[in-house]
C-alpha cells in the first residue's frame, strides 16, 4: 500500500538532521532538516475541499504521514499551510501557482514549438544596439512577450510548485491530468519549456520516487561520511 512506502521516512529524516555531516546535502541549509506536523484527515479534507482537487494519493499520504512540507529535495519541499482562512504553499515562487486552476487538467502540451522558436530568434542581442538605453528598452519588451507566452497561468494548470532548487529553477508537481502524480522541471528562467523529470529508464518519476531517491541519496552522502556509521 501506498501508506507503507512512509513507514520510518520522518523519522529517517530527522535522524539525519542530528548526524554531524548533515550539512554536506545540497539544501539542508535551507530546509535545516525541519519536517512540518503532518496534516490531520480532517485538515487534508479542507484543503481539498477548498481547491476542488483531490490530491494525488502519494503526496496526500506523505502530508499527513510525513509531514506537511519542509525537508526534502533540494531546499524541501513547499509547506502548505492554513493562513488566514486559506490553505496556500510557501515558498520562493509558490505563488506561481494559480489555485484556483488547480482541477483543470495539465496540458498536454506546452507553448507552440514554432511560435516559441520564432520569439527566440527574435531576442535582442546587446551588441546590436549602439545605445545601453535602447538595448534595455528591447530586452524588456522581449521579456514581456516572453512572459506571456510561457508564464500565462494556463501553462501550469493542475499543477503546484513543491521546491526550488535556486537560480529561479523549480520543479512542479502535477495535480490533475494524465500527467497526475508525477514531478515536472521547471528551466523557463533558461528560455526553456517544463519536461517531466526521469528516471534512468526512462520513466516519468512520482512524487514518492521524487522524494525517496533524495532520502536514500542524502542518507548516502550523511553517512558515510560519518565515521560512526549507520549503526547506533
Amino acid at each position: 500500500m501506498i501508506d507503507q512506502k512512509w513507514t520510518g521516512v520522518r523519522e529517517r529524516v530527522m535522524r539525519l538532521g542530528t548526524e554531524p555531516a548533515s550539512g554536506e546535502v545540497f539544501g539542508a541549509g535551507g530546509h535545516g532538516w525541519a519536517l512540518e506536523e503532518p496534516l490531520t484527515q480532517d485538515e487534508l479534507a479542507a484543503l481539498e475541499g477548498q481547491t476542488g482537487a483531490s490530491l494525488p494519493e502519494e503526496y496526500r499520504t506523505f502530508l499527513t504521514r510525513v509531514g506537511a512540507g519542509g525537508a526534502g529535495p533540494a531546499y524541501g519541499v513547499f509547506p502548505v499551510r492554513l493562513v488566514q482562512g486559506r490553505w496556500r504553499w510557501e515558498g520562493d515562487g509558490a505563488d506561481m501557482a494559480d489555485l484556483s486552476l488547480l482541477a483543470e487538467p495539465f496540458p498536454e502540451q506546452g507553448p507552440d514549438p514554432e511560435a516559441l522558436d520564432t520569439l527566440l530568434a527574435e531576442r535582442p542581442e546587446e551588441e546590436a544596439f549602439e545605445e545601453t538605453e535602447d538595448f534595455d528598452d528591447a530586452i524588456e519588451a522581449w521579456d514581456e512577450r516572453w512572459d506571456a507566452l510561457m508564464f500565462a497561468p494556463e501553462r501550469t494548470a493542475g499543477a503546484i510548485v513543491i521546491c526550488h532548487l535556486g537560480c529561479a529553477q523549480r520543479e512542479w508537481l502535477i495535480i490533475s491530468g494524465s500527467h497526475r502524480g508525477t514531478v515536472w522541471s521547471d528551466r523557463r528562467v533558461d528560455d526553456a519549456d517544463l519536461v517531466p523529470l526521469l528516471d534512468d529508464a526512462g520513466r516519468p518519476v512520482t512524487f514518492a520516487r521524487w522524494y525517496l531517491g533524495w532520502l536514500e541519496k542524502a542518507e548516502r552522502t550523511v553517512l558515510s561520511a560519518d565515521p560512526a556509521g549507520p549503526a547506533r
